[in-house]
């Protein structure tokens, strides 16, 4: 029993790690935010190309978040980047891929595309 409580508690500290850590490097901003914004970003969708054609936000690019370390030299790194997926997991590990290759102005839509209620195409 003992064992088990102190593997929760590794678990739960890693968690909030991770979580903290991210924070410093990934804004989460809502459908207002990220349409103040995303015009003058680099604008992906990282979710798969049968995701993506089936709709997307209106001037997206499709870089599928398996795709993304082989497709980094699409994207520069002195403009910022906003991302988005179905529901924010994908885009949040994106990003985490991105902070480690040096890119610095990351943003992903909060709740992800499914939250989405502007113009898609």
């Amino acid at each position: 029993m003992e064992f088990l409580v102190i593997a929760l508690v590794i678990v739960f500290g890693f968690l909030m790690f991770r979580y903290f850590r991210q924070r410093n490097f990934l804004k989460t901003l809502t459908e207002d935010q990220f349409r103040e914004g995303y015009r003058k970003a680099q604008l992906i969708d990282v979710r798969e190309p049968q995701e993506f054609k089936k709709g997307h936000i209106l001037g997206a690019r499709n870089i599928p978040l398996t795709q993304m370390k082989q497709r980094l030299i699409e994207l520069r790194k002195d403009k910022p980047v906003y991302l988005y997926c179905q529901s924010g997991s994908r885009s949040a590990r994106a990003a985490q891929l991105l902070h480690k290759k040096g890119y610095e102005d990351i943003s992903q839509l909060k709740g992800g595309f499914k939250k989405w209620s502007g113009k898609i195409k």
